[in-house]
């Protein structure tokens, strides 16, 4: 493909995403395929020589579309969104024309110092603890995901707690880690990589709104102790998988502060509401975490991947993942004067994912981003209503941000009926999820070009599917 093919099946393949944003809602929100029809279709081996990018495209209407779940339909409730928007996708294009490797300052210098700057950005947009800058002693890295921020900094936390020794000779057993019951299972999934075992992952209860009970986890700090065992990590929420409840992270702050544990708060969804600041409150004793992360890819309408993670001591950090080896010295990194992102994640190489974050805060800005965080969680709250008035369904969870969670009233029978049908209609797509040990279903607002026309239809779908 020379550059003049380049430049045609580029436009062509623009216009074809355009026509699909347009026309997104026509389809089907859940794929209607079988398992095994998609490979079904595709040819046993790759062709011998190459072919048009016309018959390329072609194939991703006839063979891929019928297989996607249409996550960008501002229909789609399930889960939480993985949202996109016109200037990220640009974004991402730019960044995958360019092809850079950022591991380093050196290997490109403007893909560390636009992140820096726009993790700064963050930091100030959302009030986040001073700390978090990287003017202070710590800063702010573009992960793939919250499951990556939290492999890094269950490390640095067991790195800190046994002075670099796990490092050295791995860990040997005694280290614990905890999470309430409702943390997304991303933490035990981080906690068996770095090799803590899930036997010493300890699950704290949660009050009735969901939130962990900070006494139950200084209780589970002591009993630990006493067995001789090493408490070194903690997770808090803000915004859980679940049901989006709120972790009293001051309290469990304080309890890791006195106790010497590393404190990480996850805000993968919720955290993009901190742009607003009404729903900064809502954040309080973040400055008493040593790391924090949240998901742009979620809710702040910048495609998926891009996990922004903060932390206020970023030498503990970079001394948990940092090796340099020789064909990797420099005279920048020697100097000291420069950030080398390699330092702060799992893999080496990295992508430009700053440019994609960057052109959504210039193109949206900040006021574009807060109107459309604040419609879908007014949304929510009338949805809800709704909700309350019908004597067939109950709300199962306070509504914090955009997500709804009810249920049937007559039992899991009645709700996993309603979850059928609605997914099978084809027109909406919600999740499930258990509360109080009974089938809740989850129905999420947060989808980039929602509009108050689709939570409408959504909810006259579920009133009549609820007696079928």
């Amino acid at each position: 493909m020379n550059a003049e093919e380049f430049r045609r099946s580029g436009h062509q393949l623009i216009d074809w995403i355009a026509d699909y944003q347009n026309h997104v809602e026509q389809y089907p929100v859940m794929s209607q395929v079988s398992p095994g029809k998609i490979r079904a279709k595709l040819p046993a081996a790759p062709p011998s020589h190459g072919e048009s990018f016309d018959a390329i495209l072609r194939d991703v209407d006839e063979i891929i579309m019928p297989g996607i779940t249409h996550w960008q339909s501002p229909n789609f409730f399930a889960f939480f969104p993985s949202n996109n928007s016109g200037p990220s996708i640009l974004g991402e294009l730019l960044s995958a024309g360019l092809g850079v490797q950022g591991m380093l300052w050196s290997t490109s210098p403007a893909c560390t110092e636009l992140e820096t700057h726009v993790m700064d950005w963050l930091v100030d947009l959302m009030r986040l603890p001073p700390a978090f800058r990287s003017t202070s002693t710590g800063g702010g890295v573009i992960q793939e995901s919250a499951s990556s921020a939290a492999v890094c900094a269950l490390v640095a936390a067991r790195e800190r707690a046994t002075e670099g020794r796990t490092n050295r000779f791995g860990a040997d057993g005694t280290l614990t880690a905890y999470i309430s019951t409702q943390t997304h299972s991303s933490i035990e999934k981080a906690v068996r990589l770095v090799g803590l075992g899930s036997d010493n992952l300890r699950l704290i209860d949660v009050d009735e709104r969901f939130a962990m009970r900070p006494e139950r986890l200084a209780k589970a700090i002591r009993d630990d102790r006493a067995a001789g065992r090493r408490p070194c990590f903690v997770c808090a929420t803000i915004g859980t998988t679940s049901s989006t409840a709120i972790d009293p992270v001051r309290r469990i702050g304080e309890i890791c502060r006195a106790e010497g544990l590393w404190l990480h708060v996850d805000g993968a969804m919720g955290g993009t509401a901190a742009l607003c600041p009404e729903f900064q409150p809502m954040f309080d004793g973040l400055e008493l975490a040593d790391s924090y992360c949240f998901n742009p890819h979620k809710w702040m309408f910048t495609n998926f991947d891009c996990d922004c993670f903060f932390v206020a001591d970023r030498a503990s950090l970079i001394r948990a993942l940092t090796i340099l080896p020789e064909y990797l010295r420099n005279k920048a990194t020697e100097s000291g004067a420069v950030i080398d992102y390699r330092d702060w994640q799992v893999s080496l190489g990295r992508r430009f994912r700053s440019l994609k974050l960057w052109f959504v805060l210039r193109c949206f800005g900040v006021e574009g981003l807060r109107e459309r965080i604040r419609r879908h969680v007014a949304l929510a709250g009338e949805l809800a209503e709704w909700i309350r008035r019908d004597p067939r369904f109950e709300l199962a969870a306070p509504v914090t941000f955009s997500l709804v969670c009810f249920r049937h009233r007559g039992g899991d029978e009645p709700t996993q009926r309603l979850l059928d049908a609605l997914n099978g209609s084809g027109k909406i797509a919600v999740s499930h999820t258990r509360l109080d040990g009974k089938l809740t279903i989850r129905f999420s607002i947060g989808q980039t070009n929602t509009e108050r026309r689709h939570v409408e239809a959504a909810w006259q779908l579920i009133r009549q599917f609820a007696d079928a």
